[in-house]
């Protein structure tokens, strides 16, 4: 008793001092000078703040913390504007970690206040501030201080140039004002472009003269000022832009809460050696800009590749040098109608690809409404992927075939004489050889779910024309025929050596997977791709042409299917979600009462340190077993939400003796006192504590 007095009696005396004193940050009011004359339209005060080591405020755009404010009290007839920011720099807590943007060490905001006209000269002028900030480390805690700054007004012009300051204070916010970021050179010039509404990247690219030497000035980082560039994602530099020509590119994620339509780009350019520049750019959608023509023209490249290369395919090739022969016969020798023919062939497949994407479009717009946002970022559609490539894969490699019957379907229609016949072969060039053009269609389908719909849209075309390229030319030039291979065993001997690309992209979707999935959800998705794998193959044995009916073994076939993504695909989606109860001291109470643990998380958005350990905690690798016993014990999680003032956290806060978030508490039957749980948590540090619900040790520290 005497212990927990003495301690109450501690807090009482520290909360007690001034906040400008006792705070990790001292936070007082200066001025250029200790006067000004009479009527000057503009006084310029600066808020200085000195930060403890390893501590940090937050600028106007924080990332998870809140920016410094200052509400004034001035005299009748004095008006404030904003504060006018310094360039900001990206703070990290002791562990490494990126917290935010904001300022360590010693920093002025500068702000400039406009005395009345008619301000005599006869008294000084006392202007007062309530300063607000949030300072942090490895914990966050709000501070506060009301601060007042004296000047005395002189007759007019009494001022002179050579007397600007008077203090040292006074001359390290002048130095701050004279490095505020400014807008570009006159001869400089930017532009911010994005593909689409839908894509994630915005390229910046500034243009200088050569003699500004860009590459020169080190490391260069964009800080957004509205919060929909994400702050905690690499800046890269465009490999396309050449420093020493004066170009800059650089490569900015667009954050999973921002708005689809993003009007303008507008924040603080800054150059490790350098100075800061002000941009307010307009986002201009431009697919090709700049240096992407080259990465676009490297994919269409491949993607004709992989349309030509369905050309070799058991289904495809044996029937090309018929089909061009066969528009031979329905023109006669007229080289302009044979060419017509191929023309006509040529846009059946075009066709066939649009509609196909198109579909593909339409279901990736469906994507992003439910929040794919950066696919390969969501298990979901990484395991959705590796599924559908596992398909392909065991297709190519002869596990299975697709429905044949498609074939006899669409015999039909390619008997058609004339350019209908000629089209509709084009459209079954596409449908009928599944079998073959699907393993190909599979990272298209990735590339247009992934990538802009414009530029999915050209994939799918390049696909087309590749496939459609040698009927296109045999039409024009028949004689080439006789140059084309004979169609034989080794058609079937390239289709399976094809099916190894496949299987090594599956398993770069596993190892995505493996550092997205803690260890329990991984092993059910590997363990689902293998059930899947089992009952295509059941699949094969069941449809192929020697083994009769077996309407038994294809219901199983499509059941085990079925099952196996059912079985992997919720442990894709989430690992493990924790249901959070809002935090107050008479649901503690009630919980107690039943008997039940209760795990109190004392939290904010603006934490960093809070999001990390969540994360660490509940879906991170080793959370299964912290999920699974919380479920088995029936553990009630409450959440204390402290991201805007509560004076009920707050008191919560000051009885553990705590000013600053994060803070864990878990109640356990039985003790009448709660664990207090450490800064920075695990699952194994969460686990000890609550194994001292039978009777475990934990070594965490009792209150």
């Amino acid at each position: 008793m005497l212990a927990r007095a003495l301690r109450l009696l501690f807090l009482v005396a520290f909360c007690a001092l001034p906040p400008a004193i006792h705070a990790q940050v001292k936070a007082s009011l200066h001025a250029l000078k200790g006067s000004f004359p009479a009527d000057s339209r503009e006084v310029v005060v600066g808020l200085r703040l000195e930060h403890e080591e390893k501590w940090h405020t937050y600028w106007l755009q924080p990332g998870t913390g809140l920016p410094t404010t200052i509400e004034w009290q001035l005299p009748p007839g004095w008006s404030a504007g904003p504060i006018r920011w310094p360039a900001p720099e990206r703070v990290f807590d002791t562990a490494g970690n990126l917290t935010g943007n904001g300022y360590e060490g010693v920093v002025f905001l500068p702000v400039s206040l406009t005395p009345p006209r008619d301000l005599s000269a006869d008294a000084p002028v006392t202007l007062r501030a309530r300063v607000e900030w949030l300072m942090c480390k490895d914990v966050c805690i709000p501070g506060e201080a009301e601060l007042s700054l004296t000047l005395q007004p002189t007759p007019a012009g009494a001022m002179t140039t050579s007397n600007v300051t008077d203090s040292p204070e006074g001359e390290a916010l002048l130095a701050t004002l004279e490095a505020l970021p400014t807008r570009l050179p006159a001869d400089w010039s930017a532009r911010a472009t994005r593909a689409d509404s839908a894509a994630r990247t915005i390229r910046l690219r500034v243009t200088a003269p050569a003699s500004a030497s860009l590459g020169e000035r080190g490391e260069a980082w964009f800080f957004d000022a509205d919060a929909h560039i994400a702050y905690d994602h690499p800046q890269p530099r465009a490999p396309d832009a050449t420093e020493g020509s004066g170009e800059l590119a650089l490569l900015l994620t667009v954050s999973e809460y921002a708005p689809a339509e993003l009007p303008r780009l507008r924040g603080v350019l800054t150059f490790a050696n350098g100075p800061a520049f002000e941009l307010d750019l307009p986002v201009e959608f431009a697919a090709e800009e700049d240096g992407e023509p080259r990465a676009l023209a490297g994919i269409l490249a491949l993607a004709f590749l992989g349309g030509l290369i369905l050309n070799l395919m058991p289904c495809v090739f044996p029937v090309l040098g018929l089909k061009v022969m066969g528009f031979v016969q329905q023109a006669g020798h007229d080289r302009a109608k044979v060419t017509m023919h191929g023309l006509v062939f040529t846009l059946g497949v075009l066709l066939s690809f649009w509609a196909l994407a198109a579909a593909l479009a339409l279901l990736r717009a469906g994507g992003t409404q439910l929040g794919w946002g950066f696919q390969l970022q969501e298990p979901a559609f990484v395991y959705a992927m590796a599924v559908v490539l596992l398909a392909f894969a065991l297709n190519m490699s002869g596990a299975f075939e697709f429905a044949l019957g498609a074939t006899a379907v669409g015999g039909e229609l390619q008997q058609k004489g004339g350019y209908s016949g000629s089209f509709f072969t084009g459209v079954l060039a596409t449908i009928v050889a599944t079998p073959c053009s699907a393993p190909f269609l599979a990272p298209a389908l990735g590339a247009a779910l992934a990538l802009p719909v414009v530029t999915s849209f050209a994939v799918f075309t390049a696909i087309a024309l590749g496939l459609a390229a040698p009927y296109l030319l045999l039409s024009a030039f028949p004689g080439a025929l006789r140059l084309l291979p004979r169609p034989g065993a080794w058609m079937d001997a390239f289709k399976q050596g094809m099916a190894f690309l496949l299987y090594a992209t599956v398993a770069l979707l596993v190892w995505i997977l493996a550092g997205q999935l803690a260890g329990d959800a991984l092993l059910s998705t590997l363990l689902a791709l293998t059930l899947f794998a089992f009952s295509l193959w059941l699949y094969g044995r069941a449809t192929a042409p020697s083994a009769g009916r077996r309407p038994v073994l294809l219901g199983l076939s499509l059941l085990l299917g079925l099952g196996a993504i059912v079985y992997g695909w919720p442990r894709a989606v989430s690992p493990g979600d924790v249901v959070w109860e809002p935090w107050s001291a008479e649901r503690v109470a009630e919980l107690r009462a039943e008997g039940r643990p209760v795990y109190v998380d004392f939290t904010a958005r603006w934490c960093f340190t809070c999001q990390t350990n969540k994360r660490a905690v509940f879906s991170g690798p080793g959370s299964g077993a912290v999920l699974k016993a919380f479920r088995e014990r029936r553990v009630a999680t409450l959440q204390a939400d402290w991201t805007n003032r509560d004076p009920l956290i707050t008191s919560e806060l000051a009885r553990w003796g705590r000013a600053a978030v994060p803070f864990n508490l878990l109640y356990l039957p039985g003790e009448a006192e709660p664990r207090i749980l450490p800064e920075l948590l695990t699952p194994g540090i969460v686990l000890n504590a609550l194994g001292h619900a039978t009777g475990g040790g934990s070594g965490v520290a009792q209150p």
